[in-house]
């Protein structure tokens, strides 16, 4: 009896081990040791200050930008430019870059080395902070000052009132006459990706969607047994065994036969569900790591006893999605605004008799990024301000939508929403790491 017991439950940890490997594809994603990833993510910074600083600069005809925040106050575009190791700024930090004309000079007025920038003050010699800042600008003379400060974009914002009274008093007045909001070259070292970065982006969405996969699966849902809150937990406690964090909460919700469909809006959270056969399983994720975001959007089908696919009208929903993607991305062109390209593509997918509803984001530092907003799910009609940004090349992009389409086995209306990771380099669109054309299916068949 003990040798059949021992024989049993090895027989079923073989099996558990089967499940996971063949929804893991037998391979882990691959996740670099944290001081790894602060030497990657080092010389990715170092590289953008050489580079593309000094061109965003050019674009704009700014020629000394200028950010400052307070320890645990940070401007969201200097957090970027710090090192690796560093957690926040500290105490004042004021980041200044000059253009000389042929190089951009990068000085830094703190109290402490930040290894990318030449260190400026030193107060045995200058105590006070801003004077010493003052005298910086003076010597130097430049025409535009530009201070992150903007009505439309947050992450563009980031001086508070209280540094920019300092800033501007620091100023003889006929230099605080060139103040200039830097909210286009803010946004630009934001949104615009390297190549380097752009390789590597497509395999930390290959990541997402390795964990995606895993987690609308048999290795994690048991009909029957397992909610949708227990999805939205497992999601993150595999997050956190992979070292790596969520920029939100996971969302999972269901949507089934005989209940009714999504009313559109989503402005409160998903009630809880025990998944059951027949439901149609969605899910919303997104990861850090390196210092880049992910967003997507994936659905599985829980098969009924009998069943080996899903039925022909929800196979057919999600191909009438993945048209409405082709109809967006197609609208994407250098120079458009985010308004323009909305517009654009709600009116083709009217022609196309699908209804659709479109709230497509940048990403790239931050899961919803500075750069051309293309809808909002409540405002179809475009989106004064981040909609009116233009759209630039070597930018990412969260393709995010979706159509609402009957289901002729349900006898009902569903919304199928979806949301992809996408690159555009200035010609075209292409997905980070491909896209959903078909269900996932639990259980997997062979």
């Amino acid at each position: 009896m003990k040798k059949t017991g021992l024989t049993l439950i090895l027989a079923l940890l073989l099996a558990v081990l089967s499940v996971n490997a063949q929804v893991r594809n037998d391979i882990e994603p691959h996740i670099l040791p944290m001081k790894e990833r602060a030497e990657v993510m080092d010389r990715w910074t170092e590289d953008r200050l050489d580079r593309l600083v000094p061109e965003l600069m050019r674009r704009e005809n700014i020629d000394m930008w200028v950010l400052v925040a307070r320890e645990y106050n940070e401007d969201p575009v200097l957090l970027t430019m710090l090192p690796a190791t560093w957690q926040s700024s500290r105490r004042t930090t004021i980041l200044m870059f000059f253009d000389h004309g042929e190089t951009v000079e990068r000085l830094a007025v703190a109290r402490y080395d930040i290894g990318f920038f030449e260190t400026q003050w030193f107060p045995d010699e200058e105590p006070d902070q801003w004077k010493r800042f003052g005298q910086l600008v003076a010597e130097r003379n430049p025409e535009r000052i530009g201070v992150n400060v903007s009505e439309h974009f947050a992450l563009a914002d980031g001086i508070s009132h209280t540094d920019y009274i300092k800033l501007e008093n620091s100023l003889s007045p006929e230099l605080q006459g060139r103040i200039v909001s830097a909210e286009k070259l803010a946004v630009g070292w934001l949104e615009t990706r390297t190549q380097e970065e752009l390789v590597v982006y497509r395999q930390i969405n290959r990541i997402a969607h390795s964990i995606v996969a895993e987690g609308l699966s048999e290795a994690v849902i048991t009909p029957g047994i397992t909610s949708t809150t227990d999805v939205q937990w497992w999601y993150r406690e595999r997050i956190r065994d992979l070292n790596l964090t969520a920029w939100f909460h996971p969302s999972v919700s269901v949507q089934r036969s005989e209940s009714p469909g999504h009313s559109g809006d989503f402005s409160g959270s998903e009630g809880a569900n025990i998944i059951m056969p027949g439901d149609l399983v969605h899910v919303d994720f997104g990861i850090e790591y390196l210092g880049l975001s992910t967003d997507t959007q994936r659905n599985a089908y829980i098969l009924r006893h009998g069943e080996t696919a899903a039925p022909e009208g929800l196979k057919s929903a999600l191909k009438t999605a993945n048209d409405l993607q082709d109809i967006l991305t197609n609208e994407f062109k250098t120079g458009r605004s985010g308004n323009e390209i909305l517009a654009a593509a709600l009116e083709k997918a009217e022609d196309e008799n699908i209804r659709a509803t479109i709230y497509t984001h940048p990403i790239g530092y931050h899961g919803h990024a500075a750069g051309p907003t293309i809808g909002l799910w409540d405002q179809q009609g475009g989106v004064p301000g981040n909609g009116d940004y233009p759209l630039y090349p070597n930018t990412a992009h969260s393709i995010e939508l979706n159509a609402e389409v009957y289901i002729p086995e349900w006898n009902m209306d569903i919304l199928m929403r979806l949301e992809e990771d996408a690159i555009f380099d200035g010609e075209t669109v292409s997905y980070t790491d491909g896209r959903m054309k078909e269900f996932y299916l639990v259980p997997r068949q062979q």
